[in-house]
């Protein structure tokens, strides 16, 4: 039927409209705060994966298979991985579910679809969800019981305590369990790493000594002394000095804070949280960092690739030393061509000062301005 025809495309455009997974998703994290304590990245990856399988049951395609079902059973291993709750989790599910048919329905209607298609077609979509719901769940308790075969889940479990300030609660038979002295001085790693698959990286570069783990979704570990070898991963993480088991909890919050300010920035590795102190500073100020942006870069236009250059380089500059040469090897360029792109950028926003030798406020002002343009423009 042609209107079956009209629905199916409607509703093929919106699994690859990338406004319609940004309301899915935040339907997701706002009906569910521990979902939202995940990276977004992690939330649009599941999100995107079953929207397209749901969709095509929405149009009357040939019924799922077990593909579409492996992809919602992987998404209740994940999250039982990262120490997500079943509950929570579902309550994510389900708000995503029930605003992608909002969606779907307003667009379907706007594009005159019958009313009877659109009635069936629900119907149909209600057995799948149903179905996939069902998968979520059961992939879930499968991860759930094969942690709970093993040793690592009470690792995990004390990990989690000793990481969310309740070391103190803990008896010093519970900690010997997991290695820990409780005299000890211990420092804490964190990261932003969601995915498992890159969790298990990490822990293979650890020592056997290490207590690690998902907490709140995201990889961390506490450790006698920080790793020496090099880190294979791509990925950045954060150590806080070396501390009584006590004092973890609060320095886990800002290893935390420190590993998400300074992961979009392409930062990678081992860093200490000290060296993050600025990044942490600035990103608790995001409405501030937008109205500096504004107000410095506001004549620039964002979809202009010359411009993101001037500002790339205005930012090399200022992480440079305000030196023209470093810079310019830096970005493999000479340092005449950055002495012309800031001039250019002088020109374009009448508060650049091309030879100027900036305070430190100043010199803040900028970088933060700068990076900031960069991260809102940033290409997805």
């Amino acid at each position: 039927m042609a209107e079956n025809r009209r629905l199916a495309e409607v509703l093929t455009a919106m699994a690859s409209d990338t406004g319609a997974i940004d309301e899915v998703v935040a339907a997701a994290r706002t009906e569910s705060p521990e979902v939202s304590r995940l990276p977004e990245a992690e939330t649009r990856r599941h999100v995107e994966i079953m929207l397209v399988a749901g969709l095509a049951a929405f149009t009357r395609a040939p019924a799922p298979d077990e593909q579409d079902f492996a992809a919602a059973a992987r998404l209740g291993a994940d999250r039982a991985a990262q120490g997500i709750p079943l509950d929570a989790l579902l309550r994510g599910v389900q708000a995503g579910r029930s605003r992608a048919v909002e969606i779907a329905v307003g667009r379907a209607q706007s594009a005159g679809v019958p009313a009877d298609v659109l009635l069936a077609a629900l119907v149909d979509f209600g057995y799948f969800a149903g179905s996939l719901e069902r998968h979520v769940i059961s992939g879930y308790h499968a991860a759930e019981l094969e942690l709970s075969r093993t040793a690592r889940d009470l690792q995990v479990h004390l990990l989690r305590l000793v990481l969310r300030e309740d070391a103190g609660d803990l008896t010093a038979a519970e900690l010997a369990r997991a290695g820990l002295n409780p005299d000890g001085l211990y420092h804490c790693l964190a990261s932003d790493v969601a995915d498992p698959r890159l969790a298990r990286a990490l822990e293979r570069w650890l020592s056997p000594a290490a207590l690690f783990g998902s907490v709140d979704g995201r990889w961390a570990a506490v450790v006698p002394r920080l790793p020496t070898n090099a880190l294979d991963a791509a990925v950045l993480v954060v150590a806080s000095p070396a501390v009584p088991l006590a004092e973890l909890g609060p320095l886990h919050s800002l290893c935390r804070a420190a590993a998400t300010a300074g992961t979009p920035t392409g930062l990678h590795g081992l860093h200490p949280l000290t060296e993050l102190a600025g990044d942490i500073a600035l990103a608790a100020q995001p409405l501030l960092a937008e109205l500096l942006a504004a107000e410095l870069l506001g004549t620039l236009d964002p979809a202009d690739d010359f411009h993101r250059q001037l500002v790339s380089t205005a930012l090399a500059y200022l992480d440079h030393g305000q030196r023209l040469d470093q810079t310019g090897g830096a970005l493999h360029v000479h340092a005449n061509t950055v002495r012309y792109r800031l001039t250019r950028l002088q020109e374009l926003t009448d508060s650049w000062q091309a030879d100027e030798r900036r305070t430190v406020p100043q010199t803040l002002r900028w970088w933060w301005a700068l990076r900031t343009w960069l991260n809102q423009h940033a290409a997805r």
